[in-house]
């Protein structure tokens, strides 16, 4: 053994030292985090039909993307791409930037967000406080080349768009969909009829329709989108290089391109939603939860009152599980604020009657033109 250790790279030895207690700190991190609740809803209009929705806004770094940052620098780290003192980039319009700069502070590594210059102030200001660098890109389709430039000067690139989908253990290890299955077991419909979540990197659908089939499940799985998003035409055509045929208000999805983990075959319904119903919608959870949650999570809500009105309309009974995927409060200059909608010609009003309409009688509606 002795003679063994002595053939060792010196130098090779104290990078795998590094890389083992960068590992260890991530695994620490996992295990004093708890899982996210699965909250219960239940609306006058659906009698029949429990609505849940998973609260990853409670992640330490305040979203849904806490689970793929750690993915992600695992894959990095056990892929050999990742050392001791090394830049980290990735291209992102918030979220994930954030917990990935949550995790390089972890580990004591510089952070590079890529994000467009649109993106909410509240999240340019959350990736600075966790000592993490904004490179804002004035247009939103060269964020990927400016990541990858970056990385050719030496910085590690995370690549979430590119990865998200291989990066996380689908089968298992307290993914997202592993964790909603469980949570749901002692429910009195413990097998949903629909999981609702927004494709931003694809990875969140990918990982939860490839868990529905491992467990041999026979709920179905639903990707709500932006009007128009790259992904809506791509499922539509099955084509991977379509792009979007208008932009979106909505961050973290409604992507203006096809990105390499969307996995179409997974997907068995794609719902489009107009920004100005994913909004206030967003404005109605907060009424709901108490609390306040980003346009993703309206844009989710809206898809599962357009599946129960259909579930209801066909007589059925089941539950529906969406996600709550990042805090309302990074968008506080922006969709929470009636005059920045304004001067984008945004008026919530005639949805936010059209959704709590459905909501006490169970008929999908579409602002002026009543229920269908």
């Amino acid at each position: 053994m002795d003679r063994i250790l002595k053939l060792v790279n010196p130098q090779r030895e104290f990078e795998r030292c590094w890389v083992h207690n960068a590992l260890a700190k991530l695994a620490q991190e996992s295990a004093r985090s708890a899982d996210t609740h699965l909250l219960k809803l239940n609306f006058p209009g659906f009698h029949g039909i429990d609505f849940y929705f998973k609260d990853e806004a409670a992640h330490p770094s305040g979203s849904l993307k806490h689970r793929l940052a750690r993915s992600l620098f695992l894959y990095a780290l056990c892929n050999g791409r990742l050392c001791e003192g090394q830049t980290v980039v990735d291209a992102s319009s918030g979220s994930t930037a954030i917990s990935e700069a949550w995790f390089a502070r972890l580990l004591g590594l510089p952070f590079i967000a890529v994000m467009p210059e649109g993106t909410a102030p509240g999240k340019i200001r959350d990736v600075h406080a966790l000592g993490g660098e904004c490179d804002l890109v004035n247009d939103p389709s060269q964020v990927h080349e400016r990541a990858i430039a970056h990385a050719k000067r030496g910085a590690c690139h995370l690549d979430q768009f590119g990865l998200a989908e291989r990066a996380t253990d689908w089968r298992g290890n307290n993914n997202i969909a592993e964790s909603i299955i469980g949570q749901l077991v002692l429910e009195p419909r413990p097998v949903p009829a629909w999981i609702v979540c927004g494709a931003g990197t694809g990875g969140t659908s990918a990982t939860i329709g490839r868990y529905l089939r491992y467990r041999r499940l026979y709920t179905q799985l639903c990707v709500a989108e932006p009007t128009g998003s790259g992904f809506v035409h791509g499922w539509r055509s099955r084509d991977p290089n379509v792009r979007a045929s208008q932009p979106t208000l909505i961050e973290g999805i409604g992507r203006p391109r096809v990105e390499p983990g969307f996995l179409f075959d997974l997907v068995d319904r794609v719902i489009e939603v107009p920004d100005a119903a994913s909004i206030a919608a967003a404005w109605l959870l907060e009424e709901l939860f108490g609390h306040r949650y980003g346009g993703s999570s309206g844009t989710n809500l809206v898809a599962c009152l357009k599946l129960a009105a259909s579930m209801r309309a066909h007589g059925e009974h089941g539950s529906i599980v969406s996600l709550l995927c990042d805090r309302g409060e990074r968008y506080a200059q922006t969709l929470f604020d009636r005059k920045w909608l304004a001067a984008r010609g945004i008026d919530i009003s005639t949805w936010d009657a059209a959704l709590r309409s459905t909501l006490q009688d169970g008929r999908w509606r579409i602002p002026g033109n009543g229920a269908i």
